[in-house]
């Protein structure tokens, strides 16, 4: 045993095991962007086709081998095309972009007010809307959309731009680095299968957003009117003013010390295939 190790010791250069901490990191962080998504039933798929190329071998069965064989000559190829929203997002989580990175906690705080009262007023006169919150992952493709408003977060504002007569009020509205960016903003659409067909436009893009980024959504349905939270692609439905406070400030790990700020977020259980709580949207009329 001493010889083993004494040997495993000269052949193991520290350079070695710096490399193996890389891999082993980049390994894990790949493996929590792709839970909870599609990539993991991909993923199992080309591993069952993995073990019957195996077994293939073992076994003989050359027309079986033959046929595997030609699909692995072309597997970096698939991995590009199967896993191209997997491989965009790690790419775009390389850039950090803070959402409030100019903003004072008590500013935060005052935001987050405005979006709340905002979104329950909204849900109150049953107004569609979707309010985007950006976080580390950059917006600009998509506040290059909308039309630019660079103002001040107020909830007067945030109803002006759902009104049914207002010009812009079928996009989104995109909060960025503590200000309203631009409102009328497309946001792409979810592709995923197990999203009820229901559910119309505005859920889809809500989702499909939060696949893509780690974006917070604030979904706020006409036909129910109820606000929702759509986050990693998960919602959480039918929340009051004080329930949406509290869960933007514990997402956000914003604390101001009152019993408000200390509400605990409720858990995002509410998945894209799963009725949402509360009554039942007719989301085909749902898309405006």
């Amino acid at each position: 045993m001493t010889e083993l190790l004494a040997t495993i010791g000269d052949s193991v250069r520290p350079i070695d095991l710096l490399d193996i901490a890389v891999v082993s990191y980049i390994v894990y962080r790949a493996l929590l962007l792709i839970k909870g998504t599609r990539a993991v039933q991909m993923l199992t798929g080309l591993g069952i086709l993995g073990i019957a190329f195996m077994i293939s071998i073992k076994f003989e069965l050359f027309t079986l081998h033959w046929i595997l064989s030609y699909f692995f000559d072309s597997l970096i190829l698939l991995v590009i095309v199967l896993f191209q929203d997997e491989i965009r997002r790690a790419l775009t989580y390389m850039g950090k972009n803070p959402f409030f990175s100019s903003s004072s906690t008590a500013e935060e705080i005052e935001i987050i007010d405005e979006i709340s009262r905002a979104a329950a007023r909204l849900a109150r006169e049953r107004i569609g809307a979707l309010i985007v919150i950006e976080r580390e992952t950059g917006l600009k493709n998509f506040i290059d959309t909308g039309s630019k408003i660079e103002a001040k977060v107020r909830s007067e504002l945030l109803y002006s731009i759902f009104t049914p007569t207002s010009p812009i009020h079928d996009g989104a509205a995109i909060i960025s680095e503590g200000r309203i960016a631009a409102a009328g903003c497309f946001l792409p659409l979810s592709n995923d299968p197990n999203i009820e067909k229901k559910l119309g436009t505005r859920h889809r893009a809500a989702f499909g957003l939060s696949e893509e980024t780690d974006a917070i959504v604030i979904l706020v349905s006409e036909e129910a009117g109820e606000a929702h939270l759509v986050r990693n692609g998960k919602m959480t439905t039918n929340l009051s003013e004080e329930e949406l406070r509290g869960s933007l400030m514990a997402i956000l790990e914003l604390y101001d010390g009152s019993r408000i700020g200390r509400i605990r977020l409720r858990s995002f259980q509410v998945r894209t295939g799963t009725r949402s709580k509360g009554r039942d949207e007719k989301a085909g009329r749902d898309s405006s």
